[in-house]
C-alpha cells in the first residue's frame, strides 16, 4: 500500500507547528515534526560537546545517536536513548545550532532513513524545511507556508516565557536564521517547484488548514 504524504515546508514562525498538527487531525494522520528531530541532535551535539565541524566525530557521534519518536495525548515526544528531551530543544541556542548542524550532509543523512521509513509505514504530515524538496519529491501534495518577518518574530514572542522575550532579539534571531537557511549549499530552504504557497500572515491556523484543505 502507498502511503498518502503531505508536506509543510517554510521558515520558522510561519506556523507549521500548529498548522501541521490540525491538518493531521484533520485527515486522521501522524504528525512528524522533522524540525524537532533536528533540534534532538542539536541538544545531544551540545550537551556531550561533540566537535560538529569535524566530519568523523560527527560521524562517530551520530552512528551512537538513538533518537525515536512517539506520540503521547496527539503530542509528539522526542526520546534520545529512551530519555524525553522534548522540553530542552525550543531555545533559541539550540534553534540556532540545529540550523547549522542540519547543513551538513552527515547530519541530514542520518535522519533520512528515519523519515521515510515512518512514510513507508503509515500516511503521515511532515513538517520540516526541505521536506518537498530532498527527502519527499514525490508527496502527494506539497505546501509552502510563510509569513512576514516582524508577524513570525511576533507569534514567537508570545510562545516563549517572559523571562527569555525580548522582541527585537527574537526577530534579529529570526533574520539571520533565515539567511543561513536560504543560503546553504546543501538543501537550502525553499519551495519545491510544485509546492502550493500559503501566506498565513494575516490568516489564523485554522484558515491556513482549510485552503489546505482545498487541495486535499
Amino acid at each position: 500500500m502507498t502511503c498518502r504524504i503531505i508536506t509543510i515546508d517554510g521558515p520558522a514562525g510561519a506556523g507549521k507547528t500548529t498548522v501541521s498538527r490540525l491538518l493531521a487531525k484533520k485527515l486522521g494522520c501522524v504528525r512528524v515534526d522533522t524540525g524537532a528531530l533536528y533540534r534532538a541532535v542539536a541538544f545531544e551535539i551540545q550537551r556531550q560537546a561533540v566537535s560538529w565541524k569535524n566530519d568523523a566525530a560527527l560521524d562517530a557521534f551520530l552512528s551512537r545517536l538513538d533518537l525515536n519518536v512517539v506520540l503521547e495525548k496527539e503530542e509528539m515526544r522526542v526520546l534520545s536513548s529512551g530519555r524525553d528531551i522534548t522540553s530542552f530543544i525550543r531555545t533559541p541556542e539550540i534553534s540556532m545550532l540545529a540550523s547549522a548542524t542540519s547543513a551538513r550532509p552527515v547530519v541530514r543523512s542520518a535522519l533520512l532513513d528515519i523519515q521515510r521509513r515512518i512514510a513507508r509505514q503509515q500516511d503521515a504530515v511532515f513538517e520540516g524545511r526541505d521536506m518537498g524538496t530532498v527527502v519527499f519529491p514525490d508527496a502527494t501534495v506539497k505546501f509552502f507556508l510563510k509569513a512576514d518577518l516582524a508577524v513570525r518574530a511576533r507569534r514567537r514572542f508570545d510562545e516563549m516565557p517572559d523571562a527569555e522575550k525580548e522582541l527585537s532579539r527574537i526577530q534579529a534571531d529570526m533574520a539571520a536564521r533565515d539567511d543561513q537557511d536560504a543560503r546553504r549549499t546543501h538543501a537550502p530552504l525553499k519551495p519545491a517547484p510544485d509546492a502550493v504557497l500559503i501566506d498565513s500572515s494575516r490568516l489564523t491556523a485554522p484558515q491556513v488548514v482549510d485552503e489546505m484543505l482545498t487541495y486535499l
